[in-house]
């Protein structure tokens, strides 16, 4: 019930408010590739281990020197600082709704922007890796991610690449709404130095490379999925606090 009603929702404020990538802005990419980095999260919340999506996309700003650039975009539902990393023009975005309805403000940037859904790059967290562990997915399902679920809903099609950013699962009686609605703790904070660091590499990886083996449709995600590999760098999560990098076949 709570999925039917969350996409109730995320088509009633799609409703009206998607256009074509035309316009001023629009034409303002109109050489170059483009691509779209999206840091899933809550607004209010960026401590968060759940909106480790946007600690990850203010580090990715800070390393491109455009840090101070962030402005709202009522358009967007979110804010954006838009720059180039070589010839590829970047739009960031921070979504400024809740989780649950990310993929509200990542379809109208997408539209308003002229940018396909396998050029949009989703980055978020993920429970089922523990924290110091990254993993680069070339498309497929959401793995029970509402942010994640959101955004496939509103682009209709799930072939988005995502960082995924592991923040392990709660130990303990510890649910897992408290556990990802939580901040880092000060032993994991300065695991998470190393993570942003390894994370902001990764995405500019992925940015620089033109010729990446991500999906080339922007309809029928499931099969182009199946036909992707996930890009993987690994390293060892018990040396100190350096973060490994790691993807899944």
């Amino acid at each position: 019930m709570r999925r039917l009603l969350t996409s109730v929702v995320n088509r009633v404020q799609l409703s009206g408010n998607l256009t074509p990538g035309t316009g001023t802005e629009a034409g303002t990419h109109g050489h170059g590739g483009r691509k779209l980095v999206v840091g899933l999260g809550n607004p209010g919340m960026e401590a968060t281990r759940h909106s480790v999506g946007m600690a990850v996309l203010g580090a990715l700003a800070a390393r491109l020197g455009v840090a101070d650039r962030w402005r709202g975009d009522k358009h967007v539902s979110g804010e954006v600082i838009v720059s180039e990393v070589q010839h590829t023009h970047v739009v960031l975005l921070r979504p400024k709704l809740l989780m649950n309805i990310n993929g509200v403000s990542v379809a109208k940037a997408a539209g308003k922007y002229g940018i396909k859904p396998e050029d949009i790059l989703l980055v978020h967290d993920e429970l089922d890796k523990p924290l110091g562990k990254i993993a680069v997915k070339h498309g497929g399902s959401a793995r029970g991610h509402n942010g994640v679920r959101s955004c496939v809903d509103c682009l209709h099609t799930d072939v988005m690449p995502r960082l995924r950013v592991g923040i392990g699962r709660p130990t303990g009686n510890t649910s897992v709404d408290r556990h990802v609605l939580g901040r880092f703790t000060l032993e994991e904070q300065k695991i998470l130095k190393s993570v942003l660091v390894q994370s902001v590499d990764l995405l500019l990886t992925q940015l620089t490379h033109q010729d990446s083996q991500s999906p080339t449709s922007p309809v029928g995600g499931r099969r182009a999925a199946k036909k992707s590999r996930d890009r993987e760098r690994s390293g060892s999560p018990a040396q100190e606090s350096s973060a490994a990098a790691a993807a899944e076949s």
